[in-house]
């Protein structure tokens, strides 16, 4: 089956019911990005997260979705149009910055430091306020409690789920507005991939707006309030979870693939 966009397909601008486009929480406008001279990976890709939203990103293989993270995140050089935070352009800012003003990063990979206990990988994710530790890590430890009870463990003995929760919990611990997050659930087991998508709705529930890039497309979709489907470094289809979940086109051309590459 074929994944590519049908060429005569135009996107319309998307904006959630009730809010203007201007009161965006966070903006990606017409993005261009790639991680060599002259090949772009992103081809003017839009995103609006809105106050307690929990959007999804979801696509085929190289459509982009973890570059436009990146981008978000300040990891990637952006060629070509804007983000913007609370009404005010980050584009370029560096991710220290932005962690600062209340933007929290979880990639994929390598997501905790395997050598120090849990503890310090908490502690760490709070070094630009150190005096705000305890009081934060009690607040995580609420949402994550096997955590709490296995502060002194080192991060590297712990499974595929648990240093999930661990890559979390280290970028709550500096109480972010917005939480974007890279494939949490890959590589984990049916049950875990279940338990992951829970702690990522119950901390969306506490207030805090969440970015998710997830291969599990309609599980995602069936969670999230919003959703964009990329291909090829662009929006190709935007809407509410339920709206992307039960669209013909959607699913013909994404939803299939997708759950077969997420089986494999």
């Amino acid at each position: 089956m074929s994944t590519d966009r049908p060429a005569d397909h135009a996107v319309p601008e998307y904006v959630a019911p009730g809010r203007p486009a201007a009161d965006a929480l966070l903006r990606a406008d017409r993005l261009v990005a790639g991680y060599f001279p002259g090949v772009n990976i992103l081809n003017g890709c839009d995103l609006e997260l809105f106050e307690g939203e929990f959007i999804a990103i979801i696509g085929p293989n190289g459509a982009g979705k973890s570059t436009l993270l990146k981008s978000l995140f300040g990891l990637i050089d952006i060629r070509e149009g804007a983000v913007t935070f609370r009404g005010e352009t980050i584009t370029g800012l560096k991710a220290n910055d932005l962690v600062r003003r209340g933007i929290g990063y979880v990639p994929q990979l390598n997501n905790v430091f395997p050598r120090l206990s849990i503890e310090e990988n908490l502690e760490m994710g709070v070094f630009q306020r150190p005096k705000e530790f305890r009081a934060n890590l009690e607040r995580v430890v609420e949402l994550f409690p096997r955590l709490g009870e296995r502060l002194r463990q080192r991060a590297g003995s712990l499974s595929g789920g648990e240093r999930q929760m661990l890559a979390m919990g280290r970028a709550l611990m500096m109480n972010p507005a917005v939480l974007l997050l890279d494939e949490p659930s890959a590589g984990l087991s049916p049950a875990l991939q279940t338990q992951v998508f829970v702690i990522t709705k119950r901390i969306n529930d506490t207030g805090v707006s969440i970015v998710m890039v997830e291969q599990n497309a309609r599980r995602c979709l069936q969670i999230c309030d919003r959703g964009y489907v990329l291909d090829q470094g662009t929006n190709a289809y935007t809407g509410t979870g339920q709206e992307l979940l039960h669209d013909p086109k959607v699913i013909e051309l994404y939803l299939g693939t997708l759950a077969q590459a997420d089986r494999a």
